[in-house]
């Protein structure tokens, strides 16, 4: 995989917290609303809205994967993995 540079805003761009999560599939792809609950409420806000090819969403879902188990071999470890 090669290496892209991405310029942030901080200022702009903030991180939105999520704990909930709804993933809508048909034909045309996948849909991810990414959700907060509101207080001790059963109610949740989207606070972003995703959309993706199928195809996208399995490379996505594969590279989650790739970085998940790394992490969790880096805690186990104790010791920092290089890709």
């Amino acid at each position: 995989m090669q290496n892209i540079k991405v310029s942030i805003n901080l200022d702009t761009t903030p991180i939105l917290y999520t704990d909930n999560i709804n993933i809508i599939v048909n034909t045309e792809g996948v849909v991810l609303d990414v959700m907060q609950r509101i207080g001790p409420t059963n109610q949740n806000r989207i606070v972003a809205r995703i959309g993706m090819s199928k195809d996208h969403a399995k490379r996505f879902l594969k590279r989650l994967g790739e970085i998940l188990l790394k992490s969790e071999g880096e805690i186990l470890s104790g010791e920092k993995v290089v890709n």
